[in-house]
């Protein structure tokens, strides 16, 4: 990027704008009119005008916050002189009046993917071994490895073979209210498109969480949850009296494997269109520039997979509630209204109940990347989600049901948020970062953008996309957005991504709302 001073604002309306430059700009500097009063970092905001105290601070056209002292002109606008303002009244939201949307198809674009049984398209052709409860994991963390090397290696056209571990199944109230989330999830995460509804059971045998209740199709004889019932070597339970010894279990997991991983093998990559494409939108370690350069850019390849038929989901109830609004407003029917609404207000009690609120999202990479707080998160992270109307909403733990743009209704934890989109069955991730996070999940490859060239640069070999050519390059905000949709593409076909090839991945993390006895 040029030397030359920059400050970059969002909105003709907007009394603050962000410093464009890497390393930022020192007090005295001259940009835009303004003398800058002292020296503000990359990505934090500066005041266009002064601002008294109990003035709004302006960003994205929304007020984000009021000045909590005098700010002079050039000033630098941060958390600590900045209060948060309230969030929507949810019972003052407007539902939108349903009118017909004038979009054009994109048509032409394909991938290349394996189809399921049930019709849906994996991305990736991957043999899981979902386990019941954490106390067998590492039983089946020493068999994948051994799979891996012994066995894998004979059955090319299989991607990999992975542990859905986790720590639930026992020492919970397995019957409260809440615990339908994890369970959901899990048995929603073992039907997941790239794991081919193939998946092995693997059971200690005593645990809360029986395999019959995590997959009840096994108790009517339906083959519908991915193998033979009546193949009991399909479930492997350690506490099987036919295993004497650790390396009698191992055997068992081993020749179960090799039965799975010969009928994956047969499968092969063909044509699909882009409507058999889910995609999960996520941000972590987000700065001031993630609004700016990564997630509108991330919004507009958003557009363009809707328009193709495909379903984009984006989530994170904390880091949209203080835009739902505007959320309410591009609902598709009343109902979607009510159906955001009804999950804000659930979680708006959650977050009650443990004496917190949406405040405790921002983390100290997020305020030290320019973020004063969730009000401003929010917009930019809502900017990911592009500009289609949204089709339905996704409970925590539920599969997608419909097509177009979804909100999938999850934690703003990078983790947990990932674990419920898996379950919801998306089969590429986007995931947008300023700060930086080498987060990849073992289930479906995750895309990873930068929103700065700087973070690009000292994340080579980690970073797919460099949003902040945006900046840098001048590259337009269509352009990255191509790029971004080709790229989806790619990965969807078999392009492998940074976090693939490095074998980088995260353990599943499941959002569980209920007790632990």
């Amino acid at each position: 990027m040029s030397a030359q001073p920059r400050l970059i604002r969002m909105d003709p309306r907007d009394n603050v704008a962000v410093v464009a430059n890497d390393g930022g700009l020192a007090e005295g500097t001259e940009v835009d009119g303004l003398v800058l009063a002292e020296t503000v970092p990359q990505a934090h905001k500066v005041a266009l005008t002064a601002l008294a105290a109990g003035d709004a601070v302006v960003r994205y056209g929304t007020v984000i916050g009021r000045a909590a002292c005098p700010i002079p002109a050039g000033g630098w606008i941060r958390e600590t002189n900045l209060n948060m303002p309230s969030p929507p009244v949810l019972s003052e939201l407007r539902l939108p009046q349903p009118s017909p949307t004038d979009v054009a198809p994109l048509e032409g674009h394909t991938f290349q993917g394996f189809r399921n049984r049930d019709g849906t398209v994996g991305t990736r052709n991957i043999l899981a071994i979902t386990n019941t409860v954490q106390c067998v994991s590492g039983v089946v963390a020493h068999a994948v490895d051994r799979i891996r090397r012994e066995i894998l290696p004979r059955f090319s056209n299989v991607d990999d073979v992975v542990s859905l571990e986790h720590t639930y199944g026992c020492g919970v109230a397995i019957d409260a209210p809440g615990a339908a989330v994890p369970i959901r999830t899990l048995r929603n995460i073992a039907r997941n498109p790239n794991l081919s509804g193939s998946t092995m059971v693997v059971s200690l045998g005593c645990e809360k969480l029986q395999p019959t209740r995590l997959f009840p199709e096994m108790l009517n004889g339906s083959d519908d949850w991915g193998v033979d019932p009546a193949d009991s070597n399909d479930v492997v339970t350690l506490q099987d009296e036919t295993h004497t010894g650790f390396e009698a279990m191992i055997t068992s997991i081993l020749a179960s494997a090799e039965r799975h991983l010969a009928a994956l093998n047969t499968r092969q990559r063909e044509t699909c269109p882009v409507s058999d494409l889910v995609v999960g939108l996520q941000c972590g370690g987000s700065d001031a520039l993630s609004g700016v350069t990564a997630n509108p850019a991330l919004g507009i390849a958003a557009d363009m997979i809707v328009r193709a038929g495909g379903t984009v989901m984006f989530s994170e109830v904390t880091e949209v509630r203080d835009g739902i609004d505007k959320l309410v407003a591009r609902a598709a029917t009343p109902d979607v209204a009510r159906d955001l609404i009804r999950e804000m207000e659930w979680y708006d009690s959650y977050l009650e109940a443990g004496r917190s609120d949406r405040s405790a999202n921002t983390t100290p990479g997020n305020k030290k990347g320019g973020l004063s707080n969730i009000a401003e998160k929010a917009m930019g992270s809502i900017s990911k989600s592009g500009s289609m109307p949204i089709a339905g909403v996704v409970p925590a733990g539920e599969r997608a049901t419909r097509k177009g743009l979804l909100f999938a209704a999850t934690p703003a934890s990078d983790f947990i948020c990932g674990t419920l989109q898996l379950a919801a069955g998306m089969n590429v991730h986007v995931f947008t970062t300023g700060r930086g996070t080498p987060y990849g999940l073992a289930a479906v490859p995750v895309v990873k953008v930068v929103t700065r060239t700087d973070l690009a640069r000292r994340w080579h070999d980690l970073v797919d996309i460099d949003a902040g050519r945006i900046i840098s390059a001048d590259r337009t905000l269509e352009a990255m957005g191509q790029e971004m949709f080709d790229t989806i593409l790619a990965v969807a076909s078999g392009e492998k991504t940074c976090a693939e090839r490095l074998g980088l991945t995260n353990q599943l993390a499941l959002f569980n709302p209920g007790p632990v006895t």
